[in-house]
C-alpha cells in the first residue's frame, strides 16, 4: 500500500478493489499526454493491459469492410468453437474497442473478444478510425458501415443477420449507444447494446472538470486510470475547442452527447456495466435511466471498487466477473440460454 500512496488520493483510496491496488502498485501509470506523433511511432507501448495478437489463431480470420468514403475498414472476425456450439449459422455481436477515439486497434480488446465467442456467438471486432487523422464523427460513421455490412454478408460469416448485437467499451461504447437510435430510426432490430464504462456526455469537449454536471465526473477527476488529464487530452486530440462548431454543425448533436438523444422510445435491450471508481460511472447510469424512463428493457451493473477499464486487467477477479456477465448476457440476448 506504501507504494501508491501520493499516487491516489486519500478519499479515493479506501474505494479501490484490493486486487486492483495490487496490480498498480506494481504497474505506475505512464506519462498521460504523449505527443500523438510518439503514440503513433510506439503503439507498442499504449496498448492495452490485455491487448493480444489474434491474428492466426483458430477460428479467428480478417476481413475488410467498405466504409462510404471509399476506405476500407479493418474487421476481425472470430467463430465460436463448432464442436461446442455447432455448425452455425450463429448470431453475432459487433465490439468497438475504447480509447479514446485516439487510442486502440484489433489488439486491444482481442482476448474479450475470445471470451465472448465462448457465448456460441461471432464477435466481429471493428478497427474504427482514430482521431486525430481522421475528424471525430467518422468513426460513427465507420461502425454503422460495420453494422450494414455484417448483415450483407451473412452467408460469408456464416451468421444469423437476425440475431445481431452491438457493444463497446468507454469510447466504444459511445459508439454503440449512438448505433442503438440509429438502428431503431432505420428499422434494423438489435437483440442487445451491451455498452461498458460509457461516456454519454460531451466530456472530451469541456474546458474543466467542473463542467460536468455528474458528481463522480468530481469525485474522480484525480482517478488512477482515467483522471481529468487524461480526459482533456484525449478531448484536445479528437474535440479541440476550435473545431467544436465545425463538429456540431456537421453530425448531430446527440451524436456527441448521446444523453441529448430525442427520441427514447422502442430502443433495443440493453446493458449498462459502469465502475464505481470511474469519473464516467454517473453518465453511463443517466442514460440506462433515460432508457428506463422511456419503456426500454435495461439490465444495470455497478462493478464495485472497480476504476475505469478495469476489464482490462487480467489479475483482476471483478474482470472475470465482467467476462462471465458478458457471456450470460449474449447467451440471454440472442436465445442461446
Amino acid at each position: 500500500m506504501q507504494e501508491i500512496e501520493g499516487l491516489v488520493e486519500e478519499h479515493i483510496l479506501p474505494k479501490l478493489d484490493p486486487d486492483f491496488l495490487q496490480y498498480f502498485s506494481n504497474n505506475q501509470p505512464r506519462a498521460t499526454n504523449p505527443p500523438i506523433q510518439h503514440v503513433r511511432a510506439h503503439p507498442e507501448a499504449y496498448q492495452s493491459p490485455c491487448a493480444l495478437n489474434t491474428s492466426g489463431y483458430p477460428g479467428v480470420a480478417d476481413f475488410n469492410c467498405p466504409s462510404q468514403d471509399g476506405v476500407n475498414i479493418p474487421v476481425r472476425v472470430y467463430h465460436p468453437n463448432g464442436a461446442k456450439h455447432g455448425t452455425g449459422p450463429y448470431p453475432v455481436h459487433l465490439n468497438f474497442h475504447g480509447g479514446g477515439f485516439v487510442l486502440g486497434d484489433l489488439s486491444t480488446e482481442a482476448a474479450l473478444c475470445l471470451s465472448m465467442r465462448e457465448a456460441g456467438v461471432v464477435v466481429v471486432d471493428v478497427d474504427y478510425r482514430l482521431c486525430p487523422e481522421t475528424t471525430w464523427g467518422i468513426c460513427i460513421q465507420d461502425a454503422w458501415n460495420t453494422l450494414a455490412w455484417v448483415r450483407e454478408s451473412s452467408a460469408a460469416l456464416n451468421i444469423d443477420p437476425t440475431s445481431v448485437s452491438i457493444g463497446g467499451i468507454s469510447a466504444g461504447g459511445h459508439i454503440c449507444l449512438v448505433l442503438q437510435h440509429m438502428a431503431r430510426d432505420a428499422g434494423i432490430p438489435l437483440k442487445l447494446c451491451m455498452a461498458s464504462v460509457t461516456p454519454a456526455t460531451k466530456g472530451l469537449s469541456y474546458t474543466y472538470y467542473t463542467d460536468s454536471p455528474f458528481p463522480s465526473f468530481h469525485e474522480f477527476y484525480r482517478g488512477p486510470v482515467l483522471p481529468w488529464e487524461r480526459i482533456k487530452y484525449f478531448g484536445r486530440l479528437c474535440m479541440p475547442p476550435e473545431k467544436l462548431p465545425e463538429l456540431q454543425k456537421h453530425w448531430p448533436n446527440w451524436w456527441l452527447e448521446p444523453l441529448d438523444a430525442p427520441n427514447w422510445n422502442n430502443l433495443c435491450d440493453t446493458f449498462i456495466r459502469t465502475a464505481e471508481v470511474d469519473p464516467l460511472r454517473d453518465e453511463g447510469e443517466a442514460y440506462a435511466m433515460k432508457l428506463v424512463a422511456g419503456g426500454n428493457k435495461v439490465t444495470i451493473k455497478r462493478y464495485l471498487g472497480c476504476p475505469h477499464t478495469f476489464m482490462y486487467i487480467d489479475a483482476m477477479r471483478r474482470k472475470h466477473e465482467y467476462d462471465r456477465d458478458a457471456i450470460v448476457a449474449l447467451r440471454a440476448a440472442h436465445g442461446l440460454s
